[in-house]
């Protein structure tokens, strides 16, 4: 028998363990849902396999998304920018989507690593779309009133992810758990689909274009602050609910 025969199947008894480190996918858009949770799972094995730390993959997470970030608003929008940033972005998010399971892997996770994670989640939320508003700027020559939109967008995500987290801090406090025994549903996540961090990183193949990019950028926009208003006005009951 082989060395890697060993390790093969210690990766395989590993992967097998991976459902029972995954959270529910209820509410999830469908790439984060389909794709980037099951990278991530693969992404947790290997660095379960080298006893990584879920702190370090968060870590390594930030230095990806963050790198895509700084070539957004520094580097001028080529066609092969706009590869570089979607690959790092997407790797960035597989590798977020990675450290919770390999802390569920290794048995639980932290308080310290929770707020390490959610503190990246927030910086690269916001500095995104102050990345793009940067770049537009600099690189697009599109009318000076476009520049609206990325702030707009940055608003928008800070408010939409402050307002998840807030929802399941108050919940916690109370004592009250999300119903997650129903099946998840595929139609609600692709109707969800333009709330999808994942999508938004796959748009950034665009950004050699423009025109094209600014277009499909701003439609993500419109629709991120259409499901925010439907979604503070449900949630607000909901928070009223807990009230009563």
């Amino acid at each position: 028998m082989s060395t890697s025969e060993p390790l093969k199947a210690s990766f395989r008894a590993t992967l097998e363990r991976l459902p029972s480190a995954q959270k529910s996918a209820k509410g999830a858009p469908a790439y984060s849902r389909f794709v980037n949770r099951r990278a991530g799972g693969y992404l947790a094995v290997a660095a379960y396999r080298l006893e990584l730390t879920p702190n370090q993959i968060t870590a390594v997470s930030g230095l990806f998304t963050f790198a895509g970030i700084a070539l957004i608003a520094l580097a001028e929008p080529t066609v092969l920018v706009g590869v570089l940033v979607c690959l790092a972005l997407v790797v960035g998010y597989a590798l977020d989507a990675a450290d919770g399971q390999l802390a569920r892997l290794r048995g639980g996770g932290s308080t310290a690593g929770e707020w390490l994670d959610h503190i990246v989640d927030s910086a690269k939320i916001s500095s995104l779309h102050l990345a793009v508003l940067v770049c537009g700027y600099r690189f697009f020559g599109l009318p000076i009133g476009w520049l609206l939109v990325p702030i707009g967008f940055a608003i928008v995500a800070a408010v939409m992810f402050f307002a998840m987290i807030l929802n399941e801090q108050l919940r916690r406090g109370l004592g009250v758990k999300r119903d997650t025994s129903a099946k998840p549903s595929t139609v609600r996540s692709l109707l969800v689909v333009p709330t999808d961090y994942g999508l938004l990183c796959l748009v950034f193949l665009l950004l050699g274009f423009h025109q094209v990019f600014a277009v499909v950028y701003g439609l993500l926009f419109v629709a991120n602050l259409l499901f925010l208003a439907a979604a503070l006005r449900k949630w607000f009951t909901d928070m009223a609910a807990l009230d009563r």
